[in-house]
């Protein structure tokens, strides 16, 4: 891995590969073998940075939450690379862990630690904000947690501006720790939830995004076209794009901009995002070594400001 491919996550001390290898499908649609074969594909290329939850996958029958910290905590020390990976992980939605209440933080924070076999975790999320639920209390906890040497920096998912800019406001104010990265959903055709508040936000505090969903549940890869039928645990959710005018625009203007690159369709919606203002890392996964060149190959891209452009106006 070059120094040169990394990217320095906000104001962290953190350097990321510019794809951050999603975790959601270790567990579920890849066993353990198969999960250490990408793992192993991912950290041969170049990467670095494993995103997970304590949730992950709790919603397959027979899981109860954990499956994927725990495939990464056995990858991690089998292969003895903990401290060239970075481990960001998420608490509120775990079965036994529901919440964010300081208790519910601190202890979900030691099962993660416990699961994932390390003694820290590099960038600790906010899974989902809870409302009902102070920003001072969350950020008192996560605070301490970072205090304890639990945590080396801490971020925010699915949060309202608003509630998002109290907790800066709040970590300022009273000299704690901050957020330096936020998870929203955004990739090509769905823009809606972080362009704007979020993303004017994020930029003038200097907070590194994390997309996840980055290729639309697999929509973004080409493979749903019109006729051909796809089989798979998320091809209904990522099937109905196609139904729409946006998503045959987009659609065609990544077949256009793919074949110009010589590389998959797949790879220039990762470029589009890597190139959005404050966007440090797209998250995507693969439940095959097969899938990974796709997204790894993100890193050597770099779209044209025509191309970004014709991207950004087909998925208006």
């Amino acid at each position: 891995m070059t120094m040169t491919s990394l990217r320095k996550l906000g104001t962290s001390d953190l350097e990321v590969f510019p794809l951050s290898l999603g975790g959601n499908v270790f567990g579920w649609t890849a066993d353990e073998a198969q999960s250490f074969a990408v793992l192993d594909a991912y950290a041969a290329a170049g990467g670095n940075f494993l995103d997970t939850a304590d949730s992950y996958s709790a919603w397959v029958e027979g899981n109860s939450g954990g499956e994927s910290e725990t495939i990464i905590g056995r990858w991690v020390k089998a292969r003895g690379n903990r401290d060239d990976v970075v481990i960001a992980t998420k608490v509120s939605q775990h079965p036994e862990f529901q919440g964010l209440t300081a208790a519910n933080i601190k202890a979900a924070a030691d099962a993660s630690l416990r699961r994932l076999g390390t003694d820290h975790i590099d960038l600790y999320y906010t899974h989902f904000d809870k409302p009902e639920v102070p920003v001072e209390e969350i950020i008192g906890a996560l605070d301490e947690l970072v205090k304890a040497g639990k945590v080396r920096h801490i971020a925010a998912s699915n949060i309202s501006a608003e509630r998002l800019e109290k907790s800066l406001a709040f970590s300022e104010r009273e000299g704690l720790a901050r957020y330096v990265a936020l998870q929203p959903h955004y990739n090509l055709v769905s823009r809606e939830t972080y362009e704007g508040e979020l993303q004017d936000l994020a930029e003038r505090t200097g907070l590194a995004a994390v997309p996840y969903y980055a290729l639309a549940s697999g929509f973004l890869t080409g493979k749903y076209r019109d006729g051909e039928v796809v089989e798979g645990a998320r091809a209904a959710g990522a099937g109905k794009h196609l139904e729409t005018e946006r998503g045959r625009k987009v659609l065609a203007a990544l077949d256009d901009i793919a074949e110009a690159h010589r590389v998959p369709v797949a790879t220039i919606a990762l470029a589009w995002l890597a190139a959005q203002p404050t966007v440090t890392a797209p998250i995507a996964s693969a439940r095959i070594v097969d899938q990974l060149p796709a997204l790894v190959r993100v890193a050597e891209v770099t779209l044209t400001e025509a191309e970004v452009e014709r991207l950004t106006e087909a998925s208006a």
